[in-house]
């Protein structure tokens, strides 16, 4: 059937407002991901990553401990909330009908909206003052606070779109509940799961304020996660308000690292967990 011609110009109207909303929100990552490739190119070097900082008034040094500190309080974080906040949305997706269901759900949207700095309050309360220090593992409590609650309304909604249908199949084959649940709808939806528990953990890797409360930050590197613990935002932070230029500048390279961990995270995220690609990848080496 042919189309009348203003139903076509239309037609070419809707599709280019679709393509104009789509680089307008591409459009800002772009710039920022620019910006920070401008400002702090020139601070990258080999030294920026296998160094710690030196004292006010050297050149060079670098930002090793802070980048292993994030990734430390970060990896503690997530073994503390991704099985916790995956098995609760796996709860209130399956079981979500009860009145338990219905206040947890409450619960993780109210968690969800908390801000930050609230959350750091939270644990400098729980940890640094119970224990009168400073340390990783309070920083690492904050940042499971603030990935638990996405991880879990993630993985509810993901689990909500597989048919009904693929349930009954599998009960229907003789399986109980637990096995239907852990090894076709979990296992089926591992990519999508894993999209929603890196983003979590983005989110994470990028807050400062619940990190000033807690693991407050420190100039030599440490892997005691009992006592204070240096990590990127908090670094990039400070020598960002400092009154000196080469700090200013070598925090504009640590924004720039930050940005490429997340975007790490994310691309090698869909990379391992893509099972097609990663077929291909060995069969390529092999």
């Amino acid at each position: 059937m042919k189309l009348s011609k203003s139903r076509v110009i239309k037609n070419l109207i809707f599709k280019g407002l679709l393509v104009l909303s789509a680089l307008l929100v591409i459009l800002p990552l772009i710039l920022v991901f620019i910006f920070l490739l401008q400002k702090g190119s020139t601070s990258i070097s080999l030294d920026f990553f296998l160094n710690d900082p030196k004292p006010v008034g050297e050149i060079g040094g670098g930002m090793r401990h802070a980048i292993l500190g994030t990734l430390i309080m970060v990896s503690i974080g997530s073994l503390i909330a991704v099985p916790v906040g995956t098995l609760c949305g796996v709860y209130l997706s399956e079981y979500g009908k009860s009145k338990i269901a219905t206040a947890l759900r409450f619960t993780i949207d109210l968690l969800t909206g908390v801000p930050s700095i609230v959350v750091g309050i939270f644990s400098y309360l729980i940890f640094v003052v119970s224990f009168k220090s400073f340390s990783a593992l309070a920083g690492a409590f904050a940042l499971s606070i603030i990935i638990l609650p996405i991880v879990t309304r993630t993985t509810e909604e993901i689990l909500k779109l597989i048919p009904r249908h693929v349930r009954e199949a599998g009960l229907a084959l003789g399986l109980p509940r637990w096995r239907v649940i852990f090894n076709i709808i979990l296992k089926g939806s591992r990519n999508s799961l894993m999209t929603g528990v890196i983003l979590a953990i983005s989110r994470a890797a990028g807050e400062t304020a619940p990190l000033l409360f807690t693991a407050f930050g420190s100039m030599y590197m440490s892997y005691n996660v009992t006592g204070p613990m240096a990590s990127l935002p908090v670094q990039i932070y400070n020598y960002a308000i400092s009154p000196y230029k080469e700090w200013q500048q070598q925090a504009w390279a640590g924004s720039f690292t930050l940005i490429i961990i997340v975007l790490g995270l994310n691309l090698s995220a869909k990379f391992l967990f893509n099972s097609k690609k990663l077929k291909k990848f060995f069969v390529r080496k092999s």
